[in-house]
């Protein structure tokens, strides 16, 4: 039997080997955990941490090493200088892995021109009479430069005054931008003139009154809604096939009281003049006294009876007369062609016989 002497020798060796065993896991441990160079560093803030720099950099972590580059600008580093900083901060054994230079980014909230633009349209919105933000064309007093903040400036544009003078256009609007760290937010101000306008169409050349409207002749422009003094801008779809109320010269935007339904009939036309009543279908010629397009009401001389009568344009060179109303003008005598001899045959059987 063991003694209990020899029985405790035997727990303490067994103690002993299992503490060698976790000392060597420990250490194995450590190995993999070795600080690492990384070959790409970003950062949020103006300084460089060796925590930035390798990764397992433990309680050297928060030790600065280097000024960060401009706001959202990278600058290179030799890896041959990055260790040497880092062993005058006592780090070392950093496993580089073959890495050149360490490439370190300083990461930033950028803001464009565009930006800028699309939120004043925005705070500008239907104020005092403007329309829709995506309407709106927006100039600055001063040229918007683009914008680079901390990374931590996550927040939108906020307005937080917007001033606007529908007389003049003018505009005087203050932004916030909120840090997501609780810092004080970032005040901006932006002032000039917001215009609405509107999509049409825009003769490329000069064209008079009554011309014909081609495709060829328009081109589609955001115009101020101001050139339009009031009226609706006129679509390309409306536009082409009609024709002009008055003569309008190249460049100007076309508003749709500009336009009008080209005429079928012309003045001093010969046309055809249309009489028909139920089971009754005449046509005659008569001279058209004025222009009218599809629908309009014209005075034509029917060239047969030398009579003036009105009727409605229904086609090109046609004019239908209502026999039930269509009176000749000046006079209370029904408007109806002239009537045709026709000499009757009558039938053999009813021809008279000589005696």
């Amino acid at each position: 039997m063991m003694t209990r002497t020899a029985h405790s020798l035997v727990l303490a060796a067994a103690l002993l080997a299992s503490t060698a065993m976790s000392a060597l896991a420990g250490d194995a441990d450590t190995q993999i955990k070795a600080p690492v160079l990384r070959a790409t560093v970003n950062v949020t803030g103006d300084i460089v941490r060796v925590g930035d720099l390798i990764e397992n950099a433990g309680a050297a972590a928060n030790i600065a090493v280097y000024r960060a580059p401009d706001l959202g600008t990278t600058g290179l580093l030799p890896t041959a200088q990055v260790i040497a900083a880092l062993r005058n901060h006592q780090v070392i054994g950093v496993d580089v892995r073959d890495i050149k230079e360490v490439a370190v980014s300083r990461l930033a909230r950028a803001i464009d021109a565009k930006e800028v633009s699309a939120a004043v349209a925005q705070a500008l919105e239907h104020r005092n009479g403007l329309g829709d933000a995506a309407s709106l064309s927006v100039s600055f007093d001063q040229p918007v430069q683009d914008l680079k903040f901390d990374a931590s400036a996550s927040g939108t544009l906020a307005p937080t005054s917007v001033r606007f003078d529908p007389r003049s256009g003018r505009f005087d609007v203050n932004f916030e931008l909120g840090n997501g760290n609780g810092a004080t937010p970032i005040k901006l101000r932006y002032t000039g003139v917001a215009v609405e306008t509107v999509e049409t169409v825009v003769l490329i050349r000069n064209v008079d009154r009554n011309e014909m409207i081609r495709s060829s002749d328009l081109q589609i422009e955001r115009r101020p809604r101001a050139e339009l003094a009031g009226g609706e801008p006129a679509s390309r779809e409306l536009a082409v096939g009609m024709q002009m109320r008055r003569a309008v010269r190249a460049g100007q935007a076309l508003k749709t009281t500009d336009l009008a339904k080209p005429d079928l009939v012309q003045r001093d036309q010969t046309v055809t003049l249309i009489y028909q009543t139920a089971g009754i279908y005449l046509t005659t010629r008569g001279k058209a006294l004025e222009a009218g397009t599809d629908g309009d009401v014209v005075s034509v001389l029917n060239l047969q009876s030398k009579r003036t009568v009105t009727g409605r344009v229904t086609g090109r060179g046609q004019v239908s007369v209502d026999i039930a109303v269509a009176k000749p003008a000046q006079t209370s005598e029904a408007v109806m062609p002239a009537p045709v001899a026709v000499a009757s045959r009558l039938p053999a059987s009813a021809t008279p016989k000589a005696e």
